[in-house]
């Protein structure tokens, strides 16, 4: 193994975060029990917010970024975990109160790995990365709920072009159920029909304040983007009928009311990734590894390397990347 390897940091500058490449030693990881060669790595919103410095994502600093990785146990002194297992490692506070995966080596706790699917890559884990992973925690919520139906009336997906979006359109489609995808680029209904979507929406037509009660249209949906957005999609949400949110791109407020939820019983599904016990884990990766076809997963990512983070992390806060990014930490 390499004395030193490469990492992106984040640390403290004169009271403010400032991220940047340095080199560290296996000596500087986290005493954890499992150490993990990491292959690729992700850019998420989060991730954009931490490598930025535009969001206080880290609580802790000194702070290795990256909310993502995919790699190849190395050493284990857990006996759940053996050197050359495949693993991937969503959430559970990386970037943000743990050191995460935007680093050649990192050592971390045998209950954050879930096994890859025999299905995936380690670069194709990373096309899916928390994003897809996500969006399958949301489908899953939505059929648990048990108002979308296969060729039943329509779910709708904001944000449809980012990466929970892409996978959610994707994931739906395949199970049949008819999708409105939302976004502000018309440039991008090829490809999100391409993934299934069978009707679009202008994302501006959500993002207006409108009436708490219209007219009912979307048995479900998949939200990422919060805000107004949010409150419009439950406003037109079919009786009983429910929304997954999972994100907040647009804006953390809730600014609406309560008559969706006890004039139509809508409900308000909220969905964590991060903290997400780890039978969920395995079925949303179950999920994926059945329903999402290796195509439409080739076309929802790009491979950039690691150089490149700085840039990717401006990109996707300006909201100029389509899909997924792959951080090759190799690269």
């Amino acid at each position: 193994m390499t004395d030193s390897f490469k990492a992106f940091v984040i640390e403290d500058a004169d009271g403010k975060p400032k991220g940047g490449f340095k080199h560290l030693t296996l000596a500087d990881l986290p005493d954890n029990d499992v150490l993990v060669e990491v292959a690729y790595s992700t850019v998420n919103y989060k991730d954009g917010l931490a490598v930025s410095g535009k969001g206080r994502i880290a609580r802790k600093l000194p702070m290795v970024a990256g909310i993502d990785l995919a790699g190849t146990v190395v050493e284990s002194r857990s006996p759940d975990w053996k050197q050359g297992d495949r693993v991937i490692v969503n959430g559970w506070g990386l970037s943000e109160t743990v050191w995460g995966g935007y680093a050649k080596f990192q050592r971390l706790k045998p209950e954050w790995l879930t096994r890859l699917p025999d299905a995936f890559t380690l670069e194709e884990a990373m096309g899916i990365g928390t994003a897809g992973y996500t969006a399958s925690l949301c489908v899953d919520a939505l059929e648990k709920w048990g108002v979308i139906q296969p060729g039943g009336k329509e779910v709708l997906v904001t944000g449809a072009a980012g990466g929970v979006g892409s996978v959610a359109v994707a994931l739906l489609a395949k199970r049949g159920y008819p999708v409105t995808a939302a976004t502000g680029r018309p440039e991008t209904h090829d490809y999100l029909g391409s993934l299934g979507a069978t009707s679009f929406i202008e994302r501006g037509a959500l993002s207006e304040k409108g009436a708490p009660l219209q007219k009912e249209r979307w048995a479900g949906g998949v939200d990422a983007v919060g805000g107004q957005t949010l409150v419009t999609a439950l406003s037109q949400t079919v009786y009983g009928g429910a929304i997954a949110a999972c994100g907040l791109a647009g804006s953390a407020d809730l600014p609406g009311t309560v008559l969706p939820h006890i004039l139509r019983s809508v409900a308000l599904l909220g969905v964590d990734s991060v903290m997400a016990p780890q039978p969920k884990r395995d079925a949303a990766w179950t999920r994926l590894a059945r329903d999402l076809d290796k195509a439409h997963l080739k076309s929802m990512y790009e491979v950039q390397p690691f150089d490149a983070l700085p840039d990717l992390a401006t990109k996707i806060l300006a909201g100029q990347i389509r899909g997924r990014v792959v951080v090759d930490i190799n690269g």
